[in-house]
């Protein structure tokens, strides 16, 4: 079993992101969502910088999004096919719920730049984590638009943020199938010093 909510223990063992592309309704209301965000932000953050930022992009705004990206992706690409444009639809369209993740590190602050992108991950994470305890199902991609600066411009962002990814969240169309894990050895080793 998936996203086993029994304990918190269970969740984390169990945990298991769905496909945005085989998300349907429902997703988290308006009160669930500021419920699953406010968990999110519960994470490290060396010297309180909150390093981040969430910009929900709403269902009736999805065709504006999937214009941008569609433009942006052209700008950038001039020769793009009929494919490639459906997929930054397709990208824009998926999930019921849509929350960007902007990692917006403080310049020039004592706290080391890599600890504030670290902090942004974590936020993704419990994001995802909060979504899952909630009863959806949550996923995070990044794939181009994450990567382009009149995409980041859109939502808010500054020069020196970037995008952490997008998250989408609802319930699952289908059965969430496991990925390949690596095995504890392969990754666990003891310091000998």
């Amino acid at each position: 079993m998936f996203n086993d909510r029994s304990s918190a223990a269970a969740l984390l063992a169990t945990r298991r992101s769905g496909k945005p592309r085989d998300m349907i309704a429902p997703g988290p209301d308006q009160a669930q969502l500021r419920a699953i965000l406010e968990a999110a932000m519960r994470v490290p953050d060396h010297g309180k910088l909150a390093p981040w930022r969430f910009v929900i992009i709403e269902a009736d705004r999805r065709t504006a999004f999937a214009d941008l990206l569609k433009d942006a992706y052209r700008s950038e690409k001039p020769d793009a096919g009929r494919l490639e444009l459906e997929a930054m639809d397709q990208f824009a369209r998926q999930a019921p719920v849509m929350v960007a993740v902007l990692s917006t590190p403080t310049q020039n602050s004592k706290i080391p730049l890599w600890e504030q992108e670290l902090s942004a991950g974590a936020v993704c994470m419990n994001l995802l984590v909060a979504t899952h305890a909630a009863g959806f199902v949550g996923g995070w991609l990044t794939g181009w638009p994450s990567y382009n600066a009149q995409v980041i411009e859109s939502l808010g962002g500054s020069p020196n943020d970037k995008i952490a990814g997008f998250l989408f969240l609802g319930t699952p169309s289908r059965d969430l199938e496991e990925r390949p894990r690596p095995t504890y050895e392969a990754v666990v080793s003891t310091w000998k010093g």
